[in-house]
């Protein structure tokens, strides 16, 4: 019996900042965490979930003898979770607002990880927070805010419902996603980021667009192995039925494990 695909998961960076320092303790240093509910969807799917220490060349964060090509030579496939902005510095920018200037180092560490699986031929699936920084590691440009910059009747993101916040998206025809749901035009999905795709990165698609302001959702790579980036959370939804219309992320899900077994063959 073969053994079940070994999936890479980035890790997200809590650095010790008021009030929650001010607990003390293991909140007082630098840590790396992943969300439960996405190692959790990735487990569901049969696969093994690893988290990947971030390891930086410069910056606050010391390469250790371990590198991430390593990683992505051991590993079958890379997942990038949610979490923070992407720092507009990484795509050229200045933050227009102090509270939007991001995590430089996550995004740092992300994009290095993110070419060492693309060089290694190795799937990639980004999740909201990790669909932007596809975008970003081949160039693309984001909208720092949404309300902000292209203000919209669709509301993608409400602090208080949080994972219980859906939108509609409607399915690119002829893309891979609508490959994966034949027959389905319009989709609901949860939505929790302020942020979105602007300029499409190098070899980059669009797969969806929220209906019906047209922002992108989700991107595909035109390159020889499997990148795919959506905005909404799957992890979430496989967790909870929030709303009566949701999608399904098996389909994605399965799309990217089988393809982590098709490179390890």
């Amino acid at each position: 019996m073969s053994r079940p695909p070994l999936i890479g998961i980035s890790a997200r960076i809590y650095f010790p900042a008021a009030p929650v320092a001010d607990i003390g303790g293991v909140f007082t240093r630098t840590l790396h965490y992943l969300e439960q509910s996405v190692a959790h969807w990735i487990l569901g799917g049969r696969a093994l979930a690893v988290m990947i220490p971030a390891i930086e060349s410069d910056g606050m964060l010391a390469r250790s003898e371990m590198s991430l090509a390593e990683y992505a030579s051991q590993l079958d496939g890379l997942v990038l979770q949610g979490g923070n902005d992407i720092a507009p510095e990484s795509y050229g920018e200045t933050p227009l607002r102090p509270e939007w200037r991001g995590d430089r180092v996550r995004d740092r560490y992300e994009i290095d990880l993110f070419d060492a699986f693309v060089s290694a031929a190795k799937p990639v699936v980004g999740i909201c927070r990790g669909c932007q920084l596809i975008n970003v590691a081949l160039g693309g440009t984001l909208y720092q805010d949404i309300p902000t910059q292209q203000p919209s009747e669709v509301r993608h993101l409400h602090a208080q419902q949080y994972d219980r916040q859906f939108h509609d998206a409607r399915i690119v025809p002829g893309s891979g996603l609508a490959r994966l749901y034949p027959g389905v035009e319009r989709m609901t999905i949860n939505s929790i980021h302020h942020q979105a795709v602007k300029d499409l990165g190098r070899d980059l698609v669009v797969e969806a667009r929220s209906a019906p302001d047209g922002l992108v959702e989700a991107i595909r790579w035109r390159g020889p192995s499997l990148v795919f980036g959506m905005q909404w959370h799957p992890e979430f939804m496989a967790q909870d039925r929030h709303h009566p219309a949701q999608l399904d992320g098996r389909p994605i899900l399965e799309e990217f494990l089988s393809a982590c077994l098709r490179r390890r063959g």
